[in-house]
């Protein structure tokens, strides 16, 4: 079974994350049909990208799925490092940007210039949580292969990119 949900059911609930079941929830359309008119530097077929990702992973990256919060062993952690796309390792975001909140997932003020795109999602007025809304829906993508990454959401007031830790690998510092 995967670990992964739509971030969407999760936020428009309600329901506290510590109750949420680990399941598949299918994903309304492909992920990467819907960033037609740009050009990766590194695209695959399906069957290679499950090749060099597991399941879950495969599911956020390619589908654009959500993993069960607080399922990533980073999420609360200010481990000193960078953090790689796990698509195509492009580095994304940096340990130092990283803001922990009581969401389950992982949280930066700002990505690395030029490693990010946005994408909408949903319209604002979807019925999410207050406190946890999206500004009008904006995904964030890796810029090289187009892997769903998160959202930039309102917490206490301030943007924020909420990141699945399974769409990235995690870089120690030396």
């Amino acid at each position: 079974m995967s670990q992964s949900v739509t971030r969407r059911a999760i936020l428009r609930s309600g329901v506290s994350a510590a109750i949420l079941p680990v399941v598949a929830v299918p994903s309304a359309a492909n992920y990467v049909s819907r960033t037609d008119g740009y050009d990766y530097e590194i695209t695959r077929t399906e069957e290679e990208w499950r090749e060099v990702l597991d399941e879950n992973s495969f599911n956020i990256l390619r589908l654009g799925h959500t993993e069960v919060p607080k399922s990533d062993p980073m999420w609360d952690k200010l481990t000193e490092g960078m953090y790689h796309c796990k698509g195509c390792d492009l580095l994304v975001y940096e340990s130092r940007w990283k803001v922990i909140v009581d969401k389950g997932w992982l949280f930066y003020r700002h990505g690395v210039a030029n490693a990010l795109l946005m994408g909408v999602d949903w319209p604002e007025e979807s019925g999410m949580l207050e406190e946890f809304k999206t500004l009008a829906g904006v995904e964030t993508h890796c810029r090289r292969c187009g892997g769903h990454l998160g959202h930039i959401v309102v917490v206490k007031n301030k943007p924020l990119h909420c990141i699945n830790g399974a769409s990235l690998i995690f870089v120690a510092a030396t």
